[in-house]
């Protein structure tokens, strides 16, 4: 059901815009596609996944590493919508708990290949993406990107927090493309907030911790003593900052890195 905008702060508005959410069916990503929906948007959800979609969102096959995928489906936004007021740059890849070994071993011997999908995704997807959108929102003279990092983007992984895995007899250590990737993000957003500076594009990045997910009892408890706040992030406590980027109420915010890690980065 949509949210009524009545008697709410114009300055958090946003019903009526159009958003992009790239990785709109994933576990963050629909969080994000169908609380901006609720809020009044109308939500285009680009992903190689397909699925349902909730009200207000409509779901479009694509992979966020092929350019001309982007282009047909934003001109079809275009048609249907109007040129977005946000893009959401939510798609990524990192390697999952139950990866192959040779990805969650030691650096030394981390594979070429992985890394190279890893960044494919995660940067290139996300330059793409910006190119293709950024550049409607710029002929528009107007709109906001929102670019997803993640804190090991910010900070070098705390590997003390799958001792417990090690502990276990298994060989684990937290990849290295993904950290990587999720710090050339952050000076994605640098240049291509300064470079759209005078084309009326904002373009920052959303900085978050770990997400709760059922992890088991061991990581969260090694997770939890590391964090100020002493929990993981609800996906739920993002929606907040994408909103903000998104609304008016952020209009002289560009080229920043908004954190909503519960004070990871703070010690």
């Amino acid at each position: 059901m949509q949210a009524s905008s009545t008697g709410s702060d114009p300055l958090f508005d946003v019903s009526g815009r159009v958003a992009i959410v790239t990785g709109g069916l994933g576990r963050l990503g629909s969080v994000y596609a169908r609380g901006l929906a609720e809020r009044g948007m109308r939500v285009a959800s680009f992903d190689v996944a397909q699925g349902e979609t909730p009200d207000g969102v409509r779901a479009y096959e694509v992979d966020v590493t092929d350019r001309a995928a982007l282009e047909e489906a934003e001109r079809e936004v275009e048609r249907e919508w109007g040129v977005p007021h946000l893009l959401v740059n939510n798609a990524a890849l990192d390697s999952p708990p139950d990866a192959p070994a040779e990805e969650v071993g030691p650096v030394e011997t981390y594979p070429e290949s992985s890394f190279d999908e890893v960044l494919d995704v995660n940067v290139k997807g996300t330059f793409l993406c910006c190119q293709v959108v950024g550049a409607a929102m710029a002929r528009e003279g107007r709109g906001s990107i929102v670019n997803v990092s993640s804190i090991y983007g910010l900070l070098s992984p705390v590997q003390d927090l799958y001792a417990f895995r090690r502990e276990q007899g298994e060989t684990f250590v937290k990849p290295v493309a993904y950290s990587v990737s999720k710090s050339a993000v952050l000076n994605l957003t640098r240049y291509l907030a300064t470079y759209w500076a005078k084309s009326g594009v904002r373009v920052n990045t959303l900085t978050l911790a770990g997400v709760f997910d059922d992890q088991p009892r061991a990581f969260l408890d090694a997770y939890e003593a590391r964090v100020p706040l002493g929990r993981m992030l609800d996906a739920k406590e993002a929606l907040g900052a994408v909103v903000f980027l998104a609304s008016d109420a952020s209009s002289y915010v560009t080229g920043a890195n908004l954190v909503v890690d519960g004070g990871w980065s703070a010690w």
